[in-house]
């Protein structure tokens, strides 16, 4: 199954509710996850221009987008990025298909 880095940011109300209520996050959205086919591989809180990153693996874009909407619906995260990832081998079977395009820059 394909896998998709998450960036969170939560805004003004996410974390408000956070400070009233500390939460262990990772289980709140697990089962969310998991209804549409997923699995969360990694949760982490981060310091910067996101507060979590996590990496799950769906079955498909169109998995992964209905969750990344449910969240950004919420009302909770200021802004939410998902990044699809490949594995070695699939960077390098990308390499090899570049290797065979006949695509050249404009001169």
């Amino acid at each position: 199954m394909p896998h998709y880095l998450f960036q969170v940011a939560y805004g003004t109300e996410g974390w408000a509710g956070l400070v009233r209520s500390p939460q262990d996050r990772a289980e709140s959205v697990r089962p969310a996850i998991e209804q549409l086919g997923g699995k969360l591989e990694a949760f982490y809180f981060a310091f910067g221009e996101y507060d979590v990153i996590a990496i799950v693996e769906m079955p498909d874009n169109v998995s992964v987008a209905g969750f990344a909407i449910a969240a950004a619906a919420g009302g909770a995260v200021k802004s939410i990025r998902t990044i699809p990832l490949m594995t070695t081998q699939e960077g390098m079977q990308a390499m090899q298909k570049a290797a065979e395009s006949s695509y050249r820059p404009a001169r």
